[in-house]
């Protein structure tokens, strides 16, 4: 589980310059967006296998099979957003065979350049736990899924 973190949603001053708020108004960006911004992200980037928990993984495998259902993009990825500011927690399992550091630095910046593009946040920090590694051979295992086709 994610460490908990000092929360950027703290009273920005108004010396922070944003493209969110200005002299005509402001806009907000609820959280499942810098969320799912942040999972595309991280999901393009070569040796990230996928992102959660492996029970967030089945779930998801899961419910992919129900027609008309739609892939959760987010999952995986926690956020803690301000009025400016954003830090995001991504949990993830690197394919075997990568290096989990070189992984996890194009994570943040691939991360970093599409919440900040995509939203005018600025992104504090993001933080990587990487849970598992992807074998070869787990994916010659047998369907155990195959009852619910």
């Amino acid at each position: 589980m994610p460490e908990t973190h000092s929360s950027p949603a703290a009273p920005q001053s108004s010396t922070v310059s944003s493209p969110l708020v200005t002299e005509k108004g402001s806009t907000t960006i609820a959280d499942n967006v810098v969320a799912k911004l942040a999972g595309i992200a991280a999901r393009e980037v070569p040796g990230v296998h996928g992102l959660g928990t492996a029970a967030r993984r089945a779930f998801d495998t899961i419910t992919e099979r129900i027609p008309g259902s739609q892939t959760n993009v987010s999952g995986g990825v926690s956020v803690e957003k301000g009025e400016k500011e954003t830090a995001i927690d991504l949990t993830i399992v690197v394919e075997f065979g990568t290096s989990v550091v070189e992984v996890a630095e194009a994570i943040r910046r691939n991360v970093i350049r599409s919440v900040e593009q995509g939203t005018g946040l600025t992104v504090v920090e993001v933080n990587i736990d990487v849970t598992d590694v992807h074998l070869p051979e787990d994916d010659e295992r047998p369907d155990e899924g195959s009852a619910l086709s």
